[in-house]
Parts: C-alpha cells; sequence; structure tokens
C-alpha cells in the first residue's frame, strides 16, 4: 500500500501507520456512499492530501485523527453526491452502480492465488450493504439522506457526529435516517438464501448457454426487469427490458450473436453473479436479485470503466 503524500508531508508525523490504516474505512465507507470504486479511491486520496497539508502542529491538535479523516471524507462524499445527480442526467443510459468481486475468489479463479489482489478492490468489505439491489436503491435517495443512513446504520456513527458531516442537527439527521429506512423496506425484498441464489444463478447459466429460451422463461419472474450500463462506450439496450419473455428472448439474441462468449459464476457485490468474458477478458459482470425462488432483477454492468476492478490486478 502507498503511504499518501502531499504538501506538508511529514515523515515523523506521529502514528502515521494509524493514519495510514484509516484507509480501508474510509473506502468502504467512499464506496457505499457513492456506488463507484475510482470516486471512492478519488475521495479517500483527497481526504489524505488535506491531512497532509496541514502542518505538523495541526496534526497534533486534533483530538481524533480517524474522526477527523472520516468527517472530511464524508463532507467531500456529500459535495460528490450533489455534482452527481447533474452527471448521471447526461450519462447515455441507464447508471448501475460499479460492480465489485470477492477478491479472493476472482483471483484464484484467474491465477490459483500466485498474487496478492490490487488495491483498493481488496480492501471493501463485502456484506449486505454493498449488494447490488441495495446500492440502487440508495441511488434512490436525496445526498444527505444516504450521508445520514450509511453513516450511522452501517457504520454506527452516532446522530451528533453525523450532524457535524451533513450539516444538519442530530434530530434532522436521524429524520433523514428514518426516510432512508423506509425507501429501503418499500424497495428491498426478502433476500434468498445465498446456496439457493447460487443454484439458481448456475441453472440461469446452463439454460442460457444452452440457448434453452424456455428453461430461461421458467427462471426468471414473469415481471422481471434487466437493466444495462454500458454508459455510451459498448453497445447495450439503453432502456430496461421488461418482462421475463422479452428479456430471454434478448439473452438468446447476445448468445447467437457474441460468439466465442464464455460465462463464468463469479461472487458479485457478495452474491452469486456471472461475469461474462470474450477471448479471456470480462466484458459484462451480471448481478441477480431473486424473489420468490426466480430471477427477478439483473443488473449487466458492461461499461468498461466499471470493470477495472475485474480486468486489472
Amino acid at each position: 500500500m502507498n503511504t499518501p503524500s502531499g504538501p506538508g508531508h511529514h515523515e515523523a508525523t506521529p502514528d502515521l501507520n494509524a493514519i495510514v490504516g484509516e484507509r480501508r474505512q474510509l473506502i468502504n465507507l467512499g464506496y457505499r456512499l457513492l456506488g463507484s470504486l475510482a470516486e471512492a479511491e478519488d475521495v479517500v486520496q483527497e481526504t489524505y492530501t488535506r491531512w497532509y497539508a496541514m502542518s505538523r502542529e495541526q496534526q497534533e491538535a486534533i483530538e481524533s485523527p480517524g474522526a477527523w479523516l472520516t468527517k472530511v471524507a464524508g463532507r467531500i462524499c456529500l459535495d460528490v453526491l450533489g455534482s452527481a445527480r447533474a452527471r448521471r442526467e447526461r450519462y447515455v443510459g441507464a447508471w448501475i452502480p460499479e460492480p465489485l468481486p470477492d477478491r479472493g475468489e476472482w483471483f484464484a479463479g484467474r491465477t490459483g492465488g500466485g498474487f496478492e489482489p490490487a488495491d483498493p478492490a481488496d480492501q471493501v468489505t463485502l456484506d449486505e450493504s454493498v449488494n447490488m439491489a441495495f446500492l440502487v436503491i440508495l441511488e434512490s435517495m436525496t445526498p444527505a439522506e444516504r450521508v445520514a443512513f450509511i453513516l450511522h446504520d452501517v457504520f454506527r456513527y452516532p446522530f451528533a457526529e453525523v450532524a457535524e458531516i451533513v450539516g444538519r442537527t442530530p434530530a434532522a439527521c436521524r429524520q433523514l435516517a428514518s426516510s432512508a429506512r423506509r425507501r429501503i423496506g418499500a424497495g428491498r425484498p426478502a433476500a434468498a438464501p445465498a446456496a439457493g441464489q447460487a443454484t439458481l444463478v448456475r441453472n440461469f447459466k446452463e439454460a442460457w448457454e444452452s440457448r434453452d429460451i424456455e428453461a430461461l422463461v421458467g427462471l426468471l419472474d414473469p415481471d422481471a426487469v434487466m437493466t444495462a450500463d454500458g454508459g455510451g462506450m459498448v453497445g447495450t439496450v439503453l432502456r430496461p427490458v421488461e418482462g421475463g419473455r422479452n428479456i430471454a428472448q434478448y439473452l438468446i439474441h447476445i448468445a447467437d450473436k457474441a460468439r466465442g462468449l464464455e460465462l463464468l459464476e463469479r461472487t458479485v457485490n457478495g452474491r452469486p453473479g456471472l461475469v461474462a468474458q470474450h477471448t479471456g477478458v470480462p466484458v459484462t459482470v451480471a448481478a441477480f436479485e431473486i424473489t420468490d425462488g426466480r430471477v427477478s432483477r439483473i443488473w449487466a454492468v458492461r461499461n468498461p470503466e466499471k470493470l477495472r476492478a475485474w480486468t486489472e490486478g
């Protein structure tokens, strides 16, 4: 791991290891707040730049450097979220959060575990707060709701500290988190057991590979929705494909058109998913939502800029 550097950097800064050790926490926070590993890394870099821009005396005057770093990162994320809405209005097609691999599984699958995974993707702890369905719901929240909810409900920060980051009163932050919880409760079905989801995804993969349209239809909820994200950089549908049979027909069309496509079962944001490779290079990462034993949502990320955690390292 590289030690952050910048103006005012001091080799003899007290507790340097502790400061650098906050990086994992900050990456975890940034990814959940922004839905983008690249943006989370940028936020962490900016946070450390601000720390090392201070004099040693200023640093030593800070009682809790970890809390200071979190506060600064949270405020930067809040600013990024505010500008992200405008950027995503100009985005070509649907915007889907950046998918994350299980680094140990992914690199073991590619190399037999011969080398260490790259920073920072290996630093994101995969749990329920990073599964794709959860992240998509977070996208519907206001920036203040998202920050208040993630800091309090996921990272367990008291509302008094959340208030300092969001710039509102603790009572207002409590209301923001409560509103976010209602959104989560309204938009999130009960999670399918991991083992059952893995079996369903495997069956889905096999039906797709064999071009068995009726098998695919049987695995898809009749009201299923598939959303793809190419970012205008690669070809894909710009609008969601709705209906199980329509999705099955589209997938068969893709299989016939993209000869040589290889499907791999991989963990995507902590849940069973699929990766499509062409000539050994990942070109699509698909996350699934399972409802009542059928696939109800598919998020297919094809934007190459969002697949760097899968293609680099």
